[in-house]
């Protein structure tokens, strides 16, 4: 059965018989919606990820096929997508400042946006974490978010983002640092008070 075979073979495979990509999708797809999903919301998240896995269809035979695991692949990619998109969200933003004119159309979506954690657990505490993560470093950002959201490895994430693992390790530590920082500085009154089941 195809589903057995490690990520590399099946796409290795993939060249020939392009449906042996399918298997790919199926494992993974799933994890990386979720993690998309958690910093842009489902819509937005379904997009990504689609364009995501159409990327990977596309890029299939430049992937090292001695790995035996896509992921850290897929959400290189996908984190690339990510950024890309937040850079538009920014200059937009910045382009409305410059014009002195408020945001109208794109309101709901840049509140979409900020507030997506929201959906995940509870509105009040996801968006005023979200708004505390904003406040870090891209760079620190990114790397507890693939840490942390998709539950990445060091290896792993510095395979996705291009950068030695010793460079994740440091700026790890420093986004830790700083998350404790910003909470114990800032931290949502949600937090604070006892949780009711």
């Amino acid at each position: 059965m195809a589903t057995d075979f490690p990520d590399g073979e099946l796409i290795a495979g993939s060249l020939a018989n392009p449906a042996m990509f399918a298997d790919i999708f199926d494992r993974h797809h799933g994890a990386l919606y979720r993690y998309l999903r958690r910093q842009v919301g489902p819509d937005l998240a379904a997009d990504l990820a689609a364009e995501t896995f159409v990327i990977a269809f596309a890029r299939r035979g430049n992937f090292r096929t001695e790995s035996t695991d896509a992921r850290p692949w897929l959400y290189g990619i996908a984190h690339n997508l990510l950024r890309n998109h937040r850079r538009q969200q920014r200059r937009r933003l910045a382009a409305y400042a410059r014009r002195g004119a408020e945001p109208v159309a794109d309101a709901t979506a840049e509140a979409e946006f900020t507030l997506a954690d929201a959906r995940a657990d509870s509105a009040a505490v996801a968006a005023r974490l979200e708004q505390i993560l904003a406040r870090m470093p891209d760079r620190d950002r990114e790397v507890l978010q693939l840490f942390a959201w998709a539950g990445m490895s060091y290896a792993e994430v510095a395979q996705a983002l291009r950068i030695p693992v010793g460079t994740v390790r440091s700026r790890l530590s420093r986004a830790r640092r700083e998350l404790r920082a910003l909470l114990e500085n800032d931290p949502p009154q949600e937090l604070l008070g006892e949780r009711h089941g």
